[in-house]
């Protein structure tokens, strides 16, 4: 029996940000392991490292603009395949009901909350992705992405309709869900 390899993402479905995917093979115990949304941010931060000291894993951090350029299947596609290609040997074990088009992969819907190593990479990716957007904050003061980590919330639509998108803001994204949303369009405005 191959030891398992947990894959699991964050990031799939905010307006601004990178999308995360990590892979995670655990070498040693971590206690307290579970899907990462049902985590404080502090106890993630914990886990975060109590799992990196114990573990052999792949983090891969998707760029706006190859969301935007490729779309999320494919860049999900190609994130399982390096995944596969740097932690080779295993049972991959990817949270949700998609392999996204990619042979050896093993789907389980709320395998982050079932699977240890898949809780494992839910956190790998959930801390990597909001250290990111904790930085952009720094950057864009005025969205909140401290708080909404890029999310579709009040407050960040507020922001939106207020200052209209910055670099971090995928594009392909904004045109689908929000176009005309408050009375902008893409040719108001939209431009960098």
């Amino acid at each position: 029996m191959h030891k398992i390899c947990g894959i699991d993402e964050a990031g799939r479905g905010p307006l601004a940000g990178e999308l995360v995917v990590s892979g995670v093979v655990l070498d040693g115990e971590v206690k307290g392991l579970m899907d990462s949304k049902k985590l404080s941010a502090k106890r993630r931060e914990e886990l975060y490292e109590q799992i990196i000291k114990n573990s052999k894993y792949h983090i891969v951090i998707i760029s706006v603009e190859d969301i935007d350029t490729q779309g999320i299947s494919k860049c999900l596609h190609n994130a399982l395949v390096e995944i596969q290609q740097n932690l080779s040997g295993y049972r991959y074990i990817f949270d949700g009901n998609s392999k996204f088009g990619v042979n050896g992969i093993e789907t389980l819907i709320k395998a982050d909350d079932k699977i240890p190593e898949v809780s494992a990479a839910s956190i790998l990716a959930k801390v990597t992705r909001d250290r990111l957007m904790i930085e952009y904050a720094k950057l864009y003061p005025e969205y909140g992405f401290d708080r909404h980590k890029g999310y579709a919330t009040k407050a960040h639509y507020a922001a939106l309709h207020k200052h209209n998108r910055c670099p971090i803001h995928r594009k392909s994204f904004f045109i689908k869900g929000l176009d005309g949303l408050f009375g902008i369009s893409t040719a108001n405005n939209m431009n960098f």
